[in-house]
């Protein structure tokens, strides 16, 4: 009797948000993404920790992808001046707020001093640009964000293509069949007309993101849903993970993020992936 061909591993991005929104979170990490457990962060550039904790990620470039976590709702965004609550956000782009005549030129220099920090410390561009709460789909931000990446960068293709791979882009969409009330409304609020925008610009786009979930989970709850999302995800999938190595205090999901770390830094993940044919892999095209 033949014997049957070992199944192939689909790739799949796991991607760390919110790098340097405190020294648990960047720690954390750093840590996970130094063995393994990780492929991806994204870096919240307007945290006063960015400057200090960018240098954990120094020996690790080319190891991982790293890219912006725009920000537009969190507290650093509204010590800097632009910064609202996530239902005001989304009220606005609902209302066309942030792209109307009067606003158009606002957004666009927002989204560009979060590039020029990202720069000003990495010495390089973002593998890839995502957003914090998802705000790299509403309206007026992206279409700010695409006319910049590809202003910035160049398209990623074509005649005039530039020799610089410009950022690809998060859709925070869930795959078919995976669709929750949370996710339904990240996707709802633009995950298609992201995506519309992207490709016909040149830019690459992840199609699919998992790791949604209420952030109330205790560890072996985490466990089932990371077993749910490795088995679900399709190729070439984000799952995105909130890790950090204690909760700090004022961290309103700072638990939650310490149970992540702890089951990512475990055992028990690899043997998950391994279950899963899963393997960890950097950007969409790795």
């Amino acid at each position: 009797m033949m014997a049957s061909a070992p199944t192939a591993m689909k790739g799949v991005i796991l991607c760390a948000d919110d790098f340097a929104v405190n020294q648990s979170v960047s720690k954390g990490i750093a840590k996970l993404a130094s063995s393994g457990r990780v492929s991806a962060t994204s870096a919240m550039v307007l945290s006063p920790r960015w400057p200090q904790d960018v240098a954990l990620l120094h020996d690790l470039r080319g190891q991982i992808d790293v890219g912006l976590h725009l920000d537009w709702t969190s507290e650093f965004a509204a010590a800097s001046g632009h910064g609202l609550s996530l239902p005001a956000a989304m009220l606005k782009a609902t209302l066309g707020g942030f792209g109307s005549d009067a606003a158009a030129a606002v957004t666009r220099g927002v989204i560009e001093r979060q590039l020029d920090a990202f720069e000003a410390h990495w010495k390089a561009p973002p593998d890839y640009v995502d957003g914090h709460q998802h705000v790299q789909q509403f309206a007026g931000i992206r279409n700010a964000l695409v006319q910049l990446l590809v202003s910035r960068y160049g398209a990623g293709n074509g005649p005039g293509a530039s020799r610089i791979q410009p950022p690809y882009l998060r859709i925070s969409r869930p795959p078919s069949g995976a669709v929750d009330l949370k996710s339904r409304v990240i996707t709802a609020m633009g995950a298609a007309a992201l995506e519309k925008l992207a490709t016909e610009a040149g830019l690459r786009v992840t199609t699919s993101l998992l790791g949604v979930y209420d952030f109330a989970a205790d560890g072996p709850r985490y466990a089932r849903l990371m077993d749910g999302w490795l088995n679900t995800a399709p190729s070439g999938c984000i799952i995105m993970c909130h890790p950090a190595q204690a909760a700090e205090r004022g961290d309103a999901i700072g638990v939650a993020r310490a149970q992540e770390f702890a089951y990512l830094d475990s055992a028990t993940f690899p043997a998950a992936l391994a279950k899963a044919q899963v393997r960890l892999m950097r950007g969409i095209l790795s």
